[in-house]
């Protein structure tokens, strides 16, 4: 007798993460008391970055938002300082990518501001900022940083108009944008750049999703899809894609998936239900995971995005009984990759002036780093300056690992690579490069690259005391002996520092090649 051998095929597709779940954060580790604004807004409302949580205020006269360390859990002082400089209600807030103590916020005024926010935090009412910026006649809904260039502001208002903003410009007061993009017939209801900000991607009350050229605002691609009226859209990372949520000719809830050069028909649309609030897209280019929130629900679905057919898969959902008004994202750097942290949300919940943190986690045994997970993310260093982007310059990202004990890479790293000390006073030495945490000063690697081997013994601090750097004398006390010890750690330490920067800047100069290696096969 013979005995055929049948082949099981698994009716679901093999990934990653399609056990990710939602776990929310206990009473204690959520904010509460926090008065929420009661604005009817289709705006997040809330903006976090790893030290501070930024969440727009209900206040009586002008608009005003609280800014928390995010280690500040429990119940919120009801008398704790707040940023209030605007003279009408804040309608959009967003924390620089490039300096976790820099937060631009838009308001009814019609004016933006960017505020500095002080390192341990608002401890008094904050309202003079460190730019103003004006040029909209109307009230500003909507603000985008750009994601590669540094001190590079995007915003756009009631009056139809976007707006460019070169924020290393000297005044205080800046009145002129560097650019006026006037595309727009009706109010812009969102803005998403691709991965190196090159294009820009909007939503428009008048039921047409635009794709610009960012810096000249030359516009490559406009859909006027009958079927679909979108209220948000996401570029998706480097699929070339964009994704718009909104609504289908019979009110039901919809998305829908774009070819990025062809704006003609969708890829794909998806009625997802009948309810009225605004859906919320969220992508993460590193998992290829799409988040989707309503506004008002209680609920979050998460799919998982591929380049071919059916592009989108269904993974799960999330439940809750808590309705959210608005949603904070806590940038990939912030996350707790010992847990397997995906993505962390922050959710507004209003019914009970509750701000409650939600991470996704992928459920994993190991405790040890997962780097199929983790893959090299965006760092908190800019690519370029300003100048540099509005000269007609395109970057990508400066990446990073999230493994712990990897060192974030210097801004403008092409740059600093090669420079010298005038270089380096261009790249590293304004106000806002040298505010940011964490940064690698470029003259201290140099300077250590520069040592012999037989050198170990020259140090800043002998320099600085005016000792001979050449003399090493032994120890001869128990004390110095630990000194010279404890000298000797923090340098082993720096050494693993330089080299993880080394291996992280091999990589990315690595993923860069392989950009301009497709981008030639494509021509």
């Amino acid at each position: 007798m013979t005995v055929s051998k049948m082949t099981w095929r698994p009716q679901y597709r093999s990934s990653k993460f399609r056990h990710v779940f939602g776990k929310a954060a206990t009473k204690e580790n959520c904010y509460d008391g926090v008065p929420i604004t009661r604005s009817v807004h289709d705006n997040h409302f809330c903006a976090v970055n790893p030290r501070f949580i930024a969440v727009i205020t209900e206040c009586a006269g002008g608009g005003a938002f609280l800014v928390l360390s995010v280690h500040h859990t429990g119940k919120v002082d009801p008398l704790h300082p707040k940023v209030s400089g605007h003279r009408g209600n804040v309608l959009d807030i967003k924390w620089n990518p490039f300096n976790d103590f820099c937060i631009a916020s838009c308001s009814e005024d019609s004016t933006v501001k960017v505020w500095d926010i002080p390192p341990h935090g608002v401890l008094k009412n904050l309202t003079v900022p460190w730019k103003e910026l004006q040029g909209h006649s109307r009230r500003v809904g909507l603000i985008e940083w750009h994601p590669t260039a540094n001190n590079v502001l995007f915003s756009t208002g009631y009056d139809y108009q976007v707006m460019i903003w070169n924020l290393d410009s000297p005044e205080a007061v800046i009145k002129n944008p560097v650019r006026t993009i006037s595309h727009h017939t009706d109010v812009v209801l969102s803005m998403s750049f691709n991965t190196d900000g090159s294009r820009l991607a909007t939503s428009c009350k008048d039921k047409k999703i635009r794709v610009l050229e960012s810096r000249t605002g030359n516009l490559l691609q406009e859909a006027n899809c009958k079927n679909h009226k979108a209220s948000k859209v996401l570029f998706l990372g480097n699929l070339k894609m964009l994704l718009s949520t909104g609504s289908s000719r019979w009110n039901h809830r919809q998305v829908a998936l774009w070819d990025q050069e062809d704006l003609d028909v969708p890829l794909l649309q998806e009625d997802l239900d009948g309810s009225s609030g605004v859906l919320f897209p969220f992508y993460d280019p590193d998992t290829h995971m799409l988040y989707i929130a309503g506004k008002g629900d209680g609920n979050i679905r998460y799919y998982e995005i591929s380049s071919e057919k059916p592009y989108m898969h269904f993974l799960t959902e999330y439940h809750s009984h808590t309705p959210q008004k608005g949603m904070g994202i806590m940038p990939k750097r912030g996350l707790d990759v010992s847990s397997c942290e995906v993505f962390r949300f922050y959710k507004l919940v209003t019914i009970k002036a509750l701000i409650e943190p939600l991470s996704m986690i992928v459920p994993r045994r190991s405790e040890s780093y997962q780097d199929d997970i983790y893959p090299m993310t965006a760092a908190s260093a800019a690519a370029m300056s300003a100048e540099e982007w509005l000269s007609g310059i395109d970057k990508g990202p400066v990446l990073q690992s999230l493994k712990p004990g990897s060192r974030v890479p210097d801004s403008y790293p092409e740059l600093s690579s090669g420079l010298g000390s005038k270089g380096l006073g261009n790249s590293l030495g304004t106000r806002r490069s040298q505010s940011r945490p964490g940064q690698l000063q470029l003259a201290y690697i140099q300077d250590q690259l520069g040592n012999k081997e037989g050198k170990e013994c020259r140090s800043k601090t002998s320099v600085s005391n005016g000792q001979d750097p050449t003399l090493c004398s032994p120890p001869k006390t128990e004390n110095e002996l630990r000194l010279k010890f404890h000298k000797q750690q923090e340098e082993i330490r720096r050494l693993r520092e330089m080299l993880n920067q080394r291996d992280v800047r091999i990589k990315q100069l690595e993923l860069e090649i392989n950009n301009v290696r497709n981008s030639q096969g494509s021509h």
